[in-house]
């Protein structure tokens, strides 16, 4: 699942909002929300959790659920973000490194958050946490491949996120983040 980088800046604008990154979490991991469920699971108002949804789903990034109720739930749209500055300039190029330090924020407090629950964690879960950090000398061409590869290993698991039915007894949302990046000359 490889989408086009996002490059309309009111898109970008509205993922630079540090709040907005935890409901997409929250759908991500949990399933559809309402904007009720979503207040409880976040601490934030109810109206905060509505007006931050729909600013989401202005630019595709989350959908309501069809059905019946007044209270519809919010579901996250199946695709992958993918945010660069390349080939941008001024206001939309502001707007992609705001959205992606309002990301690189969101994804380090969550890894400090759930490092410090390790202990409260059952045993069997305890081997998975963790960090590693490792330095490859590669060339562009190599880095470019090993990043595919592992892209390649995570989408066969892309089912099961989308699909409830499709995960195994015991399976719980495990959080890879993976960063690559080239040291400056």
């Amino acid at each position: 699942m490889t989408d086009a980088p996002i490059t309309d800046p009111k898109a970008l604008r509205a993922l630079s909002h540090p709040f907005r990154w935890k409901l997409l979490q929250l759908l991500t991991e949990e399933g559809p929300q309402t904007a009720t469920q979503c207040s409880a699971a976040l601490g934030e108002s109810v109206a905060s959790c509505s007006y931050h949804l729909n600013m989401l789903s202005k630019y595709g990034f989350v959908a309501e659920v069809e059905g019946p109720g007044r209270q519809k739930p919010w579901r996250i749209v199946p695709k992958r973000q993918s945010i660069s500055s390349e080939g941008l300039e001024g206001e939309a190029a502001m707007a992609a490194e705001a959205a992606s330090m309002a990301y690189l924020d969101q994804e380090f407090e969550r890894m400090r958050t759930r490092l410090r629950q390790y202990d409260h964690l059952p045993e069997e879960w305890r081997q998975v946490v963790g960090t590693e950090g490792t330095v490859k000398f590669v060339t562009a061409e190599e880095a470019l491949g090993l990043v595919e590869e592992l892209r390649t290993l995570f989408d066969k698991y892309d089912e099961r996120r989308l699909n409830p039915e499709l995960r195994p007894e015991g399976a719980k949302a495990v959080r890879f983040f993976l960063s690559h990046t080239v040291a400056p000359e």
